[in-house]
Protein backbone atom coordinates (compact mmCIF):
# COMPACT_ATOMS: atom_id res chain seq x y z
CA UNK A 1 0.00 0.00 0.00
CA UNK A 2 1.39 3.10 -1.20
CA UNK A 3 0.58 5.83 1.65
CA UNK A 4 2.24 9.62 1.78
CA UNK A 5 1.31 10.56 5.26
CA UNK A 6 3.91 11.87 7.25
CA UNK A 7 4.29 15.43 6.47
CA UNK A 8 6.86 17.65 8.48
CA UNK A 9 4.91 19.12 11.21
CA UNK A 10 4.89 15.31 13.25
CA UNK A 11 8.85 15.39 13.11
CA UNK A 12 8.16 18.80 14.81
CA UNK A 13 5.86 17.29 17.02
CA UNK A 14 7.83 14.54 17.84
CA UNK A 15 10.72 16.86 19.08
CA UNK A 16 8.64 18.89 21.03
CA UNK A 17 7.45 15.52 22.76
CA UNK A 18 11.06 15.17 23.73
CA UNK A 19 11.29 18.16 25.17
CA UNK A 20 8.11 18.49 27.04
CA UNK A 21 9.30 15.57 29.38
CA UNK A 22 10.90 17.37 31.68
CA UNK A 23 7.90 18.92 32.39
CA UNK A 24 5.70 16.58 33.16
CA UNK A 25 5.71 13.10 35.64
CA UNK A 26 4.26 10.59 33.68
CA UNK A 27 2.89 9.98 30.04
CA UNK A 28 -0.53 8.66 29.09
CA UNK A 29 -0.42 6.71 25.91
CA UNK A 30 -3.99 6.56 24.07
CA UNK A 31 -4.28 3.52 21.49
CA UNK A 32 -7.39 2.37 19.88
CA UNK A 33 -8.52 -0.84 21.54
CA UNK A 34 -9.36 -2.11 17.87
CA UNK A 35 -5.46 -1.93 16.99
CA UNK A 36 -3.28 -2.03 19.97
CA UNK A 37 0.31 -2.62 17.94
CA UNK A 38 -0.44 -0.40 14.67
CA UNK A 39 -1.70 2.38 17.08
CA UNK A 40 1.11 2.60 19.04
CA UNK A 41 4.14 5.41 17.67
CA UNK A 42 7.42 3.34 17.82
CA UNK A 43 9.25 6.57 17.90
CA UNK A 44 6.90 8.01 20.45
CA UNK A 45 8.51 4.37 22.89
CA UNK A 46 12.25 4.89 21.45
CA UNK A 47 11.98 9.00 22.90
CA UNK A 48 10.29 7.43 26.45
CA UNK A 49 12.39 4.04 27.27
CA UNK A 50 11.90 3.77 30.83
CA UNK A 51 9.86 7.10 31.50
CA UNK A 52 6.90 6.05 33.40
CA UNK A 53 3.74 5.96 31.00
CA UNK A 54 0.61 3.82 31.12
CA UNK A 55 -1.38 2.49 28.25
CA UNK A 56 -5.48 4.00 27.83
CA UNK A 57 -7.70 1.83 25.56
CA UNK A 58 -9.92 4.20 23.99
CA UNK A 59 -12.89 3.56 21.98
CA UNK A 60 -13.25 -0.31 24.24
CA UNK A 61 -17.01 0.03 22.96
CA UNK A 62 -15.94 -0.44 19.26
CA UNK A 63 -13.69 -3.74 19.92
CA UNK A 64 -14.58 -7.42 20.27
CA UNK A 65 -14.77 -7.17 23.97
CA UNK A 66 -13.01 -11.25 23.98
CA UNK A 67 -10.22 -9.78 22.24
CA UNK A 68 -9.56 -6.85 24.45
CA UNK A 69 -9.54 -8.52 28.06
CA UNK A 70 -6.64 -10.49 25.43
CA UNK A 71 -4.74 -7.35 24.57
CA UNK A 72 -5.06 -6.04 28.45
CA UNK A 73 -3.19 -9.48 29.99
CA UNK A 74 -0.97 -9.34 26.58
CA UNK A 75 0.47 -5.55 27.59
CA UNK A 76 0.21 -6.51 31.73
CA UNK A 77 2.08 -9.13 31.45
CA UNK A 78 5.23 -6.82 30.10
CA UNK A 79 4.33 -4.58 33.22
CA UNK A 80 2.45 -1.47 31.17
CA UNK A 81 -0.64 -0.67 33.37
CA UNK A 82 -3.77 -0.34 31.47
CA UNK A 83 -6.91 1.92 31.77
CA UNK A 84 -10.05 1.11 29.65
CA UNK A 85 -11.96 4.01 28.32
CA UNK A 86 -14.60 4.88 26.09
CA UNK A 87 -13.84 8.79 25.13
CA UNK A 88 -17.46 9.22 24.30
CA UNK A 89 -19.31 8.31 27.67
CA UNK A 90 -16.28 8.46 30.12
CA UNK A 91 -16.25 11.68 31.49
CA UNK A 92 -14.20 11.46 34.41
CA UNK A 93 -10.21 10.84 34.94
CA UNK A 94 -10.52 8.77 38.60
CA UNK A 95 -9.31 5.64 36.71
CA UNK A 96 -6.79 7.18 34.97
CA UNK A 97 -5.44 9.37 38.56
CA UNK A 98 -5.57 5.69 40.52
CA UNK A 99 -3.12 4.14 37.87
CA UNK A 100 -0.70 6.85 37.68
CA UNK A 101 -0.63 7.21 41.33
CA UNK A 102 0.47 4.18 41.76
CA UNK A 103 3.31 4.28 39.31
CA UNK A 104 4.27 7.42 40.73
CA UNK A 105 4.51 5.90 44.31
CA UNK A 106 8.25 6.57 44.93
CA UNK A 107 7.91 9.99 43.93
CA UNK A 108 4.79 10.84 46.40
CA UNK A 109 7.13 9.26 49.06
CA UNK A 110 10.09 11.28 48.21
CA UNK A 111 7.96 14.36 48.30
CA UNK A 112 6.11 13.34 51.84
CA UNK A 113 9.64 13.41 52.80
CA UNK A 114 10.36 16.94 51.62
CA UNK A 115 7.01 17.97 53.65
CA UNK A 116 5.51 18.58 49.89
CA UNK A 117 1.50 17.50 50.22
CA UNK A 118 0.17 18.53 46.51
CA UNK A 119 -1.54 15.43 44.76
CA UNK A 120 -1.11 17.28 41.38
CA UNK A 121 0.16 14.88 38.81
CA UNK A 122 1.83 16.30 35.92
CA UNK A 123 0.67 14.17 32.71
CA UNK A 124 1.50 14.04 29.14
CA UNK A 125 -1.06 12.75 26.44
CA UNK A 126 0.43 11.38 23.53
CA UNK A 127 -1.04 9.17 20.63
CA UNK A 128 -1.08 9.23 16.28
CA UNK A 129 -3.97 11.30 14.65
CA UNK A 130 -7.72 9.73 15.34
CA UNK A 131 -7.11 7.99 17.90
CA UNK A 132 -9.48 10.25 20.80
CA UNK A 133 -6.83 11.33 22.12
CA UNK A 134 -8.54 15.10 22.24
CA UNK A 135 -12.31 13.78 22.97
CA UNK A 136 -11.08 11.93 26.11
CA UNK A 137 -9.49 15.70 27.06
CA UNK A 138 -12.83 17.34 26.51
CA UNK A 139 -14.66 14.96 28.35
CA UNK A 140 -12.52 15.01 31.16
CA UNK A 141 -11.34 18.70 31.26
CA UNK A 142 -12.89 21.68 32.96
CA UNK A 143 -12.61 23.80 30.37
CA UNK A 144 -13.47 22.76 26.31
CA UNK A 145 -10.34 24.15 24.40
CA UNK A 146 -9.03 21.29 22.61
CA UNK A 147 -10.41 21.40 19.00
CA UNK A 148 -11.62 18.00 17.99
CA UNK A 149 -12.10 16.64 14.67
CA UNK A 150 -12.79 13.56 12.19
CA UNK A 151 -9.58 14.84 10.16
CA UNK A 152 -6.51 13.37 11.29
CA UNK A 153 -4.11 15.40 12.82
CA UNK A 154 -6.61 18.57 14.11
CA UNK A 155 -4.30 19.58 17.17
CA UNK A 156 -0.83 21.29 16.17
CA UNK A 157 0.58 22.92 19.40
CA UNK A 158 0.77 21.79 23.04
CA UNK A 159 -1.60 22.43 25.19
CA UNK A 160 -2.41 22.26 29.43
CA UNK A 161 -5.09 21.40 30.13
CA UNK A 162 -7.04 20.96 33.98
CA UNK A 163 -9.13 17.90 34.74
CA UNK A 164 -11.93 16.97 37.14
CA UNK A 165 -9.02 15.08 39.47
CA UNK A 166 -5.63 15.87 40.48
CA UNK A 167 -4.36 15.36 37.07
CA UNK A 168 -2.98 18.62 35.11
CA UNK A 169 -3.04 17.03 31.13
CA UNK A 170 -0.25 18.21 28.65
CA UNK A 171 -1.91 17.53 25.16
CA UNK A 172 0.39 16.85 22.04
CA UNK A 173 -0.26 16.80 18.48
CA UNK A 174 -1.16 13.52 17.22
CA UNK A 175 2.19 12.12 15.47
CA UNK A 176 2.49 9.05 13.01
CA UNK A 177 5.80 7.51 11.99
CA UNK A 178 7.77 7.44 8.86
CA UNK A 179 8.16 3.97 8.33
CA UNK A 180 5.45 1.16 9.16
CA UNK A 181 6.81 -1.95 10.48
CA UNK A 182 4.67 -4.56 8.20
CA UNK A 183 1.90 -3.40 5.72
CA UNK A 184 -0.69 -4.86 7.76
CA UNK A 185 0.38 -1.59 10.31
CA UNK A 186 -0.38 0.50 7.34
CA UNK A 187 -4.00 -1.05 6.46
CA UNK A 188 -5.07 -1.15 9.81
CA UNK A 189 -4.42 2.30 10.67
CA UNK A 190 -6.50 3.23 7.10
CA UNK A 191 -9.69 0.77 8.07
CA UNK A 192 -9.38 3.14 11.34
CA UNK A 193 -9.18 6.54 9.66
CA UNK A 194 -6.05 6.81 11.13
CA UNK A 195 -4.25 7.73 7.46
CA UNK A 196 -6.70 10.71 5.62
CA UNK A 197 -8.86 8.54 2.95
CA UNK A 198 -7.51 10.94 0.35
CA UNK A 199 -3.76 9.59 0.47
CA UNK A 200 -5.69 6.08 -0.07
CA UNK A 201 -7.00 3.62 -2.78
CA UNK A 202 -10.13 2.92 -1.04
CA UNK A 203 -11.93 0.60 -3.35
CA UNK A 204 -8.84 -1.87 -2.64
CA UNK A 205 -8.87 -1.26 1.21
CA UNK A 206 -12.38 -1.65 1.39
CA UNK A 207 -11.94 -4.90 -0.72
CA UNK A 208 -9.61 -6.30 1.96
CA UNK A 209 -11.52 -4.81 4.94
CA UNK A 210 -14.72 -6.89 3.67
CA UNK A 211 -12.45 -10.05 3.35
CA UNK A 212 -11.34 -9.46 6.90
CA UNK A 213 -14.66 -9.44 8.03
CA UNK A 214 -15.86 -11.95 6.32
CA UNK A 215 -13.57 -14.41 7.66
CA UNK A 216 -13.73 -13.47 11.27
CA UNK A 217 -17.31 -11.94 11.53
CA UNK A 218 -19.77 -13.40 9.00
CA UNK A 219 -22.87 -12.98 10.76
CA UNK A 220 -22.18 -9.63 10.83
CA UNK A 221 -22.03 -9.15 6.96
CA UNK A 222 -25.25 -11.27 6.77
CA UNK A 223 -27.30 -9.02 9.55
CA UNK A 224 -25.95 -5.89 8.55
CA UNK A 225 -26.32 -6.73 4.55
CA UNK A 226 -27.87 -9.91 3.97
CA UNK A 227 -25.10 -11.42 2.25
CA UNK A 228 -24.19 -15.05 1.81
CA UNK A 229 -20.11 -14.35 3.55
CA UNK A 230 -19.51 -18.52 1.53
CA UNK A 231 -18.46 -16.50 -1.53
CA UNK A 232 -15.58 -15.17 -3.26
CA UNK A 233 -14.29 -11.56 -1.50
CA UNK A 234 -15.50 -9.70 -5.02
CA UNK A 235 -18.86 -11.16 -5.04
CA UNK A 236 -19.57 -9.93 -1.31
CA UNK A 237 -18.71 -6.67 -2.46
CA UNK A 238 -21.04 -6.68 -5.43
CA UNK A 239 -23.75 -7.95 -2.88
CA UNK A 240 -22.88 -5.35 -0.83
CA UNK A 241 -23.09 -2.61 -3.25
CA UNK A 242 -26.61 -3.54 -4.46
CA UNK A 243 -27.77 -3.49 -1.27
CA UNK A 244 -26.41 -0.23 -0.42
CA UNK A 245 -27.51 1.36 -3.57
CA UNK A 246 -24.51 2.27 -5.43
CA UNK A 247 -24.79 1.80 -8.93
CA UNK A 248 -23.42 3.48 -11.70
CA UNK A 249 -25.62 3.61 -14.87
CA UNK A 250 -25.56 0.55 -16.77
CA UNK A 251 -26.75 -1.19 -13.30
CA UNK A 252 -22.60 -1.34 -12.68
CA UNK A 253 -20.93 -1.44 -9.28
CA UNK A 254 -19.54 1.95 -7.81
CA UNK A 255 -16.99 0.85 -6.15
CA UNK A 256 -15.54 4.08 -5.10
CA UNK A 257 -19.36 4.81 -3.69
CA UNK A 258 -19.48 1.70 -2.20
CA UNK A 259 -16.13 1.82 -0.25
CA UNK A 260 -16.65 5.00 1.61
CA UNK A 261 -20.50 4.15 2.79
CA UNK A 262 -18.67 0.80 4.07
CA UNK A 263 -16.17 2.42 5.51
CA UNK A 264 -18.46 4.90 7.20
CA UNK A 265 -20.68 1.80 8.51
CA UNK A 266 -17.33 0.35 9.90
CA UNK A 267 -15.94 3.30 11.66
CA UNK A 268 -19.52 4.53 12.88
CA UNK A 269 -20.06 1.19 14.07
CA UNK A 270 -22.93 0.43 12.03
CA UNK A 271 -21.39 -3.48 11.26
CA UNK A 272 -20.81 -4.49 15.09
CA UNK A 273 -17.79 -4.58 17.40
CA UNK A 274 -15.14 -5.69 15.22
CA UNK A 275 -10.77 -5.94 16.23
CA UNK A 276 -9.03 -5.53 14.20
CA UNK A 277 -5.10 -6.67 15.55
CA UNK A 278 -5.62 -9.74 17.62
CA UNK A 279 -2.74 -11.60 19.76
CA UNK A 280 -1.70 -14.14 18.46
CA UNK A 281 -1.27 -12.51 15.06
CA UNK A 282 1.42 -10.21 16.12
CA UNK A 283 4.29 -11.90 15.25
CA UNK A 284 6.75 -12.20 18.32
CA UNK A 285 9.98 -9.92 17.13
CA UNK A 286 6.61 -7.19 16.90
CA UNK A 287 4.90 -7.32 20.58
Amino acid sequence: MNINWYPGHMKKSLDKIRESLKMVDIVAEIVDARIPISSRNPVINDILKDFPRLIIFNKVDMADPKETKKWISHFQSQNIPVVEFNSITDKKTDKIYQKARALLHEKFERNKGKDITSDLINMMVVGIPNVGKSTIINNVSKRRGTKVGNKPGVTRVNQWIKTDSNILLLDTPGVLWPKLDTPDQGQSLAFTGAIKDENLDLENLTFNLIRLISQRHPEMLKERYGVDSNQETIEIMDAIGRKVGAISRGNEIDYYKLAVLFLDDFRKLRIGRISLERVEDIPADVK
